[in-house]
């Protein structure tokens, strides 16, 4: 039966059926400062947005790690710790491995009902126990082939300072004997996207047609094919062989609700020129309106390139900013209908689909939406030391109207504003990032055309100094300190035969970076409890009170507590021609 987009993104909101992302990708090629660059955003109904945060640690032969789905926290299993586990602040460890990922569900008969390892938990397990990208992608397989795979049809964007990653993998079903799966595991494929390139995806398989005989740039299960054949997904030559069109194949749906995104992505870092090689390795560069009847579901045959060179290179702050995109001077834009009310929302509320007179019709699902739990941009680093390389630029809440604040991996606390346990869905924190984050959106959303530019202002303003300033003045201080304080122990250690394997040299280094994560978070949280307050006053009725260059609003010549003026922006022209349309009759002025 052909899925509606309503099914599709109702069940990737659902508890325990995953949460509808956007991940974009940059390598090092392709960045200003050769960091590699991951985004992330945790779209879910269900999700509350929180810094998950795991010390280093050393375990005793014998101890057992607990696993819970990561969607609905139901127990899960019992595995085997590993004698040593490495440091994680979201999803970065401190190594500057990154994992991050978007679901996109796929043929449901592959499902593993005795599954014992979620999605989630390969992101979590993994981060604790590898180092690079390609070690992370068999620790991946060991786990789901070991225990058994929970969860539906998945993308991981893995990641290290080094490489990056696309992996594509799903569930094999079952075949129950003595209440055992005996075709427990996966198949799975995963690309390198080559240096320069930038990449994405949304909720929906990316990886076609792959080499088969290229380990350095591909990896994939020895049956991925095989098993396709088995139960009937492909019939073709191996060499023909596409893993989505077999395991995750595109519908109107999946490509305008999910496929959308990454073109939107694509559109803004190409400035509109999607640059790529063919199958033959010739070189294409197109125009990135050639793939608009794709994207709008209108022509399924025309697909997304898996990646594409960007003609600029491209930045931290760039990537961020595509996280906020809503399809903005598209014919996707959402703020150019009536659906956007007389204030240009951006957004259109729940269900994603709808009914008018026997007829059906969507709402868009940009990459910024309402119901995000926490969102990131990872950001590794190979030309300065792991302890200063690694940094998590992080946020809660629709990426739109909310910062990233820049979060060392090599931190050892978490600031309060994003700890674990302050606060949850259902129990409002007046401490917590996500509350302020969630009063701030929901404000905006009612005079979105007047509220988000000034909330976007402050956004920019310390974004830009963090990101193009005010980082790089820490990496160099730290990056001193290493000098001094490392590479002389590393020279007496080596005079003596040993190796330095104690993370004690680095302590002035850690904290370091940990006083400067924990004071900048706070004090941004300071200043979005400040803002909030003063879009009440500045918007409240309807109002727009002006102010001085300092923040201070402009009183009267007379009162201090009394504004000089208001002023009163009105409705967008489309609200005014509709309603002049619909009920003009009424409330027409008599000439």
């Amino acid at each position: 039966m052909k899925k509606t987009l309503l099914s599709i993104l109702l069940a990737l909101a659902l508890p325990g059926l995953g949460d509808a992302c956007t991940n974009v990708i940059v390598t090092r090629g392709a960045s200003k400062d050769g960091s590699v660059l991951v985004s992330y955003a945790a779209d879910s109904h269900y999700l509350f947005g929180e810094l998950y945060y795991h010390p280093a640690a050393d375990w005793k032969a014998g101890e057992m790690l607990k696993v819970y789905d990561w969607d609905t926290n139901r127990y899960l299993t019992d595995i085997p710790q590993v004698a040593h586990t490495y440091q994680t602040v979201g999803n970065m460890n401190e190594h500057q491995l990154i994992i991050t990922e978007t679901t996109w569900g796929g043929r449901s008969e592959l499902e593993d009902k005795l599954g014992k390892i979620d999605y989630g938990s390969l992101i979590y397990i993994t981060l604790q126990r590898a180092k690079t990208a390609r070690e992370a992608i068999g620790i991946i397989v060991d786990l789901a082939n070991t225990y058994g795979y929970a969860s539906e049809g998945e993308s991981f964007t893995i990641a290290d300072k080094n490489e990056v990653w696309i992996m594509e993998l799903i569930g094999k079903g079952m075949n129950i004997r003595n209440k055992v799966n005996t075709q427990k595991g996966i198949v799975w494929v995963a690309v390198r996207i080559p240096d320069g390139a930038i990449s994405g995806h949304a909720n929906q398989a990316r990886i076609g047609k792959f080499p088969l005989n290229d380990p350095d740039n591909c990896l994939y299960a020895p049956d991925v094919i095989s098993f396709a054949r088995r139960k009937g997904y492909f019939d073709g030559e191996d060499s023909e062989f596409s893993f989505k069109k077999a395991y995750g194949p595109a519908d109107f749906g999946t490509v305008r609700g999910c496929d959308a995104r990454v073109w939107s992505a694509f559109n803004l870092l190409t400035d509109g020129w999607f640059s790529f090689y063919d199958e033959t390795g010739r070189g294409i560069t197109k125009d990135a309106y050639t793939w608009l009847d794709y994207v709008m579901g209108k022509n399924l045959e025309k697909d997304l390139p898996l990646y594409v060179y960007p003609r600029r290179k491209i930045g931290v702050k760039d990537v961020a900013d595509v996280m906020r995109d809503h399809f903005e001077g598209s014919p996707m834009d959402m703020t150019q209908d009536i659906g956007a009310g007389g204030n240009a929302l951006p957004y259109r509320w729940r269900p994603m689909e709808w009914e008018f007179d026997g007829k059906t019709y969507v709402n868009e699902r940009a990459i910024a939406t309402q119901q995000t739990g926490f969102w990131m941009v990872g950001q590794a680093r190979d030309y300065v030391p792991d302890v200063v390389g690694g940094i998590l630029w992080f946020g809660t809440d629709d990426a739109a109207t909310s910062y990233l604040t820049p979060i060392y991996t090599a931190t050892t606390a978490v600031p309060e504003c994003f700890r674990q346990g302050n606060g949850d869905l259902l129990h409002y924190s007046p401490t917590a990032s996500f509350w302020i984050n969630n009063r701030i959106s929901n404000a905006c959303y009612r005079m979105y055309n007047q509220m988000a530019p000034h909330v976007r202002e402050r956004i920019d303003a310390f974004e830009t100094d963090q990101m193009e300033h005010r980082t790089h003045t820490v990496d160099s201080m730290a990056v001193v300190m290493y000098n001094q304080i490392v590479v002389k122990l590393q020279k007496k250690l080596a005079s003596k035969g040993d190796v330095m394997i104690s993370r004690k040299p680095y302590k002035s280094i850690v904290k370091y970076v940990t006083d400067y994560t924990l004071k900048t978070a706070q004090n941004q949280f300071k200043a979005w409890t400040a803002l909030e307050e003063e879009l009440l006053v500045k918007f409240m009725d309807g109002n727009v009170k002006p102010q001085n260059e300092d923040g201070s609003f402009v009183h009267s010549d007379y009162s201090e507590g009394v504004p000089k003026k208001v002023e009163w922006p009105g409705y967008t022209e489309l609200w005014k021609e509709t309603v002049s349309q619909e009920h003009g009759d009424i409330i027409k002025v008599p000439e």
